[in-house]
């Protein structure tokens, strides 16, 4: 198996989380929920909460070292192995006496299911870099005309956007973790920190950013409300791709001493960072052309080409700057939900790197342009519960989906495995710490996660219900 190095691991680690989850969807939940109130809770619940679960992920696909379906195969049969014994073989061992447990992996459907719509957003985002930005809008109403226009309307452009997306992905992956993703994310992620940095310059010379700072920090406690508290939770799995697979298929190609401690600490905290900036940025850009932070989706689409606009000739060099930075980082994304079921097929089916990433990727198309079928108004095709099709898929997978997946992880490592086991494989972790992190993923983490679906299955029955009234 070709390994990441270390910096490798960690990038792309970053790379999968750190897209789209952090760049598009914080700032325009942040506005949603009231701003401060959700920043806060997901700052907290990132660390307390992020870091283990995401230690825990890490821990399981580095020790099995396999696909997410073999996972739990391999590590319950190490649990029946003396402690002492050598556990760095995982291919070479009898899979047999607990292949059952190979369907705890199926989560792993989760991650082509969010590239459907994820794909749809970076055709978006194609879309202005190759037309908006040398065509920039004056106000917040063309801004907002333009996104509606591509949202709703352009079938055509918004295909073709969507399948250079799928195309680029499954080309990227079919080429495999060497040569595809960490050649691509040692030169991406670097790019996008110094675009990002220099934009978050030019937004604090602007009046308006003390609004967006106090906008997202002056806590105010009225604002914290059931739907805050679960946005957040759900948007720590969401940004950090939990729950799918795909940590646990990259750190089974990290090194087998990496302290994973580490790498969760510097995936997090370097997604707070980006989360932060985006924030502050993009809401000191709708202040700035009176615009509200509570516009969806669209937020990061509608405000910034305005604030490239103000920069006249140059303005409309960082903005092709910056959507090609926004597009790679989105790309860091996609091949991370790819790559997990790639690896199913391409070890329980036999299948090739490239022929599993192709197949797959056709999947993705079509179901992606069945997406963007429902978001069309000249089509009208009906709402699946009140909700298009793209917001159906973003709510099972979100809301349903990964925390099932990260549940199981955290039940299988926390009670199916012994504890001296899970203790002698995070050496770098001191007795106090371990003692902490593996009560929080044995009792804390797993309690959340079920108020989110018990939540979230409340409010499913109740819409069925009013619908069916």
């Amino acid at each position: 198996m070709n390994n990441f190095s270390k910096i490798g691991f960690i990038l792309a680690t970053l790379g999968s989380s750190i897209g789209l989850g952090h760049i598009w969807r914080f700032p325009y939940m942040a506005g949603e929920n009231g701003g401060s109130a959700f920043v806060i809770l997901y700052l907290i619940l990132s660390i307390c909460i992020g870091v283990p679960m995401l230690l825990a992920e890490m821990l399981l696909g580095n020790k099995a070292r396999s696909n997410p379906m073999d996972n739990y195969v391999v590590l319950k049969t190490f649990n029946s192995l003396p402690l002492n014994t050598a556990q760095n073989e995982p291919n070479s061992i009898d899979k047999d006496s607990h292949k059952s447990l190979m369907w705890l992996g199926l989560n792993a459907i989760a991650g082509p299911m969010i590239l459907s719509f994820y794909a749809v957003v970076l055709g978006w985002i194609i879309y202005y870099l190759l037309f908006v930005s040398f065509h920039l809008p004056n106000n917040l109403h063309q801004a907002k005309a333009i996104f509606d226009e591509i949202k709703s309307h352009s079938l055509l452009y918004q295909t073709l956007c969507f399948g250079i997306i799928i195309t680029l992905t499954a080309f990227i992956v079919a080429r495999g973790i060497k040569r595809g993703i960490e050649q691509l994310n040692f030169i991406l992620m670097p790019l996008l920190f110094l675009i990002f940095i220099g934009l978050l310059l030019y937004a604090m010379t602007l009046p308006e950013f003390n609004k967006a700072w106090h906008f997202m920090f002056a806590f105010q406690p009225h604002n914290i409300s059931t739907k805050t508290i679960l946005d957040s939770l759900g948007q720590v799995f969401f940004s950090l791709s939990l729950g799918v697979g795909t940590i646990a298929v990259y750190a089974a190609s990290a090194q087998h001493n990496e302290n994973l401690l580490k790498s969760a600490l510097w995936v997090v905290i370097s997604g707070i960072i980006v989360s932060i900036i985006a924030g502050l940025m993009i809401f000191t850009f709708i202040y700035h052309f009176q615009g509200q932070p509570s516009q969806g989706p669209g937020l990061l689409l509608v405000s910034l080409p305005l604030a490239f606009q103000t920069l006249g000739e140059s303005g409309k060099i960082i903005s092709v700057l910056f959507f090609i930075a926004i597009l790679f980082a989105g790309i860091t994304s996609t091949i991370s939900m790819l790559e997990p079921c790639v690896s199913i097929l391409r070890d329980k089916w036999a299948f090739s790197q490239a022929k599993a990433s192709y197949v797959l990727s056709l999947g993705v198309f079509i179901l992606g342009f069945l997406i963007i079928l429902w978001a069309n108004d000249e089509i009208a095709l009906p709402s699946i519960f009140g909700k298009r099709l793209f917001d159906t898929i973003e709510c099972i997978t979100s809301s349903f989906l990964m925390p099932i997946g990260m549940l199981i992880t955290l039940t299988f490592l926390g009670w199916g495995i012994k504890k001296s086991y899970v203790r002698h494989w995070t050496p770098y972790l001191g007795n106090i710490l371990f003692e902490i992190w593996h009560k929080i993923i044995c009792v804390i983490a797993p309690s959340v996660i079920l108020i989110i679906l018990l939540s979230q299955y409340i409010d499913v029955i109740e819409l069925i219900n009013s619908l069916l009234a």
